[in-house]
């Protein structure tokens, strides 16, 4: 269940000083945001707190940047704004209200737009956190800015449908790709990979009109989870689980989306808006030409029966890699004898099965989150009353650097106010980790948690037993062999060890040394407190990777959309690339 070592993590050691809970209940925040409206158009190191922080989507840095200090802050800030032409700014002050996140903290929350005239005009949004300075004035502790729409050019946001549709008919998907084929070879992007991540980056790319492709290996739009173990679903709200442009699941559906629920959600979702999909489709390889800055790459496509592959080549200047996360390659421990061993997904699957005896053999501490709790939290900001977009700003936007600290905060409350939560796990072995919380574990870990749907009873109950504290060494003839020299019988040796999360490794395969050498590596928190390579300039060319949670592929999608347009038209975003001063001894 878990495969992790603990190791320090860079999100512990961000510069994140929390604001004490010094707000009036009756404080009014409209008013005080109108003091801001004079000074935010020309804001002054005094107007920040020293320890602020400013997170910024690709509108004035053009990449995810976060930065810390106002000594850094408040010149680059005055330099971007001179840089990108940056007109004046709208405080919305009706809408500003007090954040309680818990009984410790709170700030004021200001929302605001502005734009950009360089290198294209373009709309802006963001918000402001205030809380209350030494002398009683008001500061800025966080400063959260994003990229919004490419003024004079179609909303990244909106995509009509279509009245009919001949790329997602599986029927027919082989003569209408053959078809496609024989129109274009050429494309301003191709994505590949059709799962929740490419589905939602060709949709954006569809609404801003770029000439795209995606390619799927699939036979189906969909079989990405149609074709998973029987009782996969999300644990995720069901709020949580749309694809761009409107809800993609209707109340009808369940809370817990299955398997199916997701594939027919997302192949429905891909005829109506007639995304171009080529199916049963792989790039065998592909090449980049940095005098043309063109990619070429080899597609290798099977006929529905499989017996027949047809080659094609096709070029574009931009490439999105969305082939699941990087989670291509299984972590599979490696033991002795494996040989001699003679002898179905998950241990509650096997406990429902009617197998005699199931043992879980945990390797380090796992967290675990009552799936009741999880989706309590969620539904405040996914909900049919908030719209998906509102709710993934409110969600994305805010630096990791707090979310960290919040949830600390939260899991330590949590067994405060009931110590003995769990304590059946506890007494049945297994290994407890009440020293974490999510937003490491999604966006650093990559996994290593456990949303409680019931396993956890099962344990505590007795259903699924415990081994821990020794690691296998070996295989036997009927079971393992422990560090310790115990052995434990089995006729079936499940492993639930993760895979690799480094979709850098996808892109070393498919075009070589040279060009992954290049990229950035995928996933996991830099020492700035952002996500590395993903939904940003990879440091190749015309290379982009797009993935993690449906949630990610949605939201961080219309931002890659936004910076291939812009280039398209010849106006690519400056990236701001300039170091910070020495945070905590790496940047």
């Amino acid at each position: 269940m878990s495969t992790y070592a603990p190791k320090s993590t860079c999100l512990d050691r961000l510069p994140c000083i929390m604001p004490s809970r010094n707000i009036p209940e009756d404080v009014d925040a409209p008013s005080i945001c109108k003091t801001f409206t004079s000074k935010i158009d020309s804001l002054e190191k005094d107007d920040f707190v020293s320890h602020a922080i400013w997170r910024d989507f690709s509108s004035l840095t053009g990449t995810l940047r976060t930065l810390y200090s106002a000594d850094f802050i408040h010149p680059t800030w005055r330099g971007l704004c001179c840089e990108r032409q940056v007109m004046p700014f709208q405080l919305s002050c009706e809408t500003a209200h007090v954040v309680r996140p818990n009984p410790k903290h709170a700030w004021i929350t200001v929302p605001f737009t502005f734009a950009i005239k360089s290198p294209l005009e373009c709309s802006c949004l963001g918000y402001l956190n205030l809380i209350p300075g030494e002398s009683g004035d008001w500061k800025i502790w966080v400063m959260c800015t994003m990229l919004d729409q490419l003024c004079g050019y179609a909303n990244v946001d909106q995509l009509d449908p279509i009245d009919s549709y001949s790329f997602c008919d599986e029927e027919q998907h082989d003569s209408a790709s053959r078809s496609n084929e024989i129109k274009q070879e050429v494309y301003d992007c191709v994505v590949i990979g059709a799962g929740q991540a490419g589905l939602s980056m060709a949709g954006r790319l569809k609404a801003l009109g770029v000439s795209y492709i995606c390619i799927e290996s699939n036979n189906k739009v969909g079989d990405s989870w149609r074709l998973r173990y029987d009782s996969a679903r999300l644990h995720t709200v069901r709020e949580y689980g749309h694809l761009p442009f409107e809800r993609t699941f209707t109340p009808d559906y369940p809370q817990w989306l299955t398997k199916d629920d997701l594939a027919k959600g997302f192949s429905d979702w891909a005829k109506k808006f007639g995304i171009n999909i080529l199916l049963s489709t792989t790039v065998g390889s592909g090449s980049w030409d940095e005098s043309k800055r063109e990619w070429t790459l080899h597609l290798q496509r099977r006929s529905i029966d499989g017996e027949k592959i047809e080659k094609m080549t096709i070029t574009s200047s931009n490439v999105v890699l969305g082939v699941g996360g990087g989670c291509l390659t299984p972590l599979f421990p490696k033991y002795e004898n494996e040989d001699k061993f003679k002898g179905h997904d998950v241990a509650e699957d096997m406990v429902n099965a009617g197998l005699a005896s199931v043992t879980m053999i945990q390797r380090g501490k796992t967290l675990v989150i009552p799936i009741q709790e999880y989706k309590k939290i969620s539904e405040l900001l996914y909900n049919a009353d908030t719209p998906t977009t509102i709710s993934d700003i409110r969600s994305f936007l805010r630096p990791f650097a707090v979310s960290r600290k919040l949830g600390l905060e939260a899991t330590r409350a949590g067994y405060i106010k009931n110590p003995d939560k769990y304590a059946g796990l506890l007494k049945a072995g297994f290994l407890l980790d009440r020293e974490e919380e999510i937003t490491r574990h999604l966006n650093d870990r990559f996994g290593g948690h456990y949303l409680d749907v019931g396993a956890s009873k099962m344990i505590a109950d007795g259903l699924i037993k415990m081994k821990s504290g020794s690691l296998p060494v070996s295989y036997t003839e009927d079971g393992l062999l422990f560090a310790d020299g115990s052995h434990l019988k089995a006729d079936v040796v499940v492993f639930t060890t993760g895979f690799r999360g480094n979709m850098r490794d996808s892109a070393r395969q498919l075009f070589g040394d040279e060009v992954a050498d290049r990229a950035d590596d995928y996933w996991g928190i830099n020492p700035e407190g952002e996500i590395k390579g993903a939904f940003k300039p990879t440091g190749q060319p015309g290379l982009w990777y797009i993935g993690g949670g449906i949630g990610h592929s949605r939201f961080f999608s219309r931002f890659i959309a936004m910076q291939i347009k812009a280039e398209l038209e010849g106006r690519k975003f400056p990236i701001f690339n300039e170091k910070q001063p020495n945070i905590w001894g790496e940047i």
